[in-house]
């Protein structure tokens, strides 16, 4: 089997969790996928069990997203060969926290003063 070296970013509070400063560097054996990055992941950062996806399911946490070489691969089959410049190291895996809400737009109304 084939073993490469791929570069790993995680969002800061998975990065404090596990101890980690800076980009992750994993060796992956055989097809570099996201359940092959996942499973390696959680290998060796055992607190990360569960906080990325699922522990019976498997599947991908709602407010979690992955990217590489600028494409969102969230729906991607975790199976699917990541790009490239992912298997040579040359671009990152990120892992990305998404955000939700924001603030509300104020209607016109509230702009008014009662008089």
């Amino acid at each position: 089997m084939i073993r490469v070296v791929i570069r790993v970013l995680l969002p800061a509070h998975l990065r404090a969790l596990a101890r980690i400063n800076g980009e992750v560097k994993l060796e992956i054996e055989g097809e570099v996928t996201q359940r092959s990055i996942l499973d390696s992941l959680e290998a060796r950062y055992p607190m990360l069990r569960g906080t990325i996806r699922d522990h019976v399911t498997q599947q991908r946490r709602p407010f979690v997203r992955f990217f590489a070489c600028e494409l969102d691969l969230s729906h991607e089959s975790p199976d699917a060969p990541l790009p490239e410049a992912v298997v040579t190291a040359a671009e990152p895996f990120l892992i990305v926290g998404a955000v939700a809400g924001g603030a509300s737009q104020p209607s016109a109304d509230s702009n008014s003063t009662l008089s």
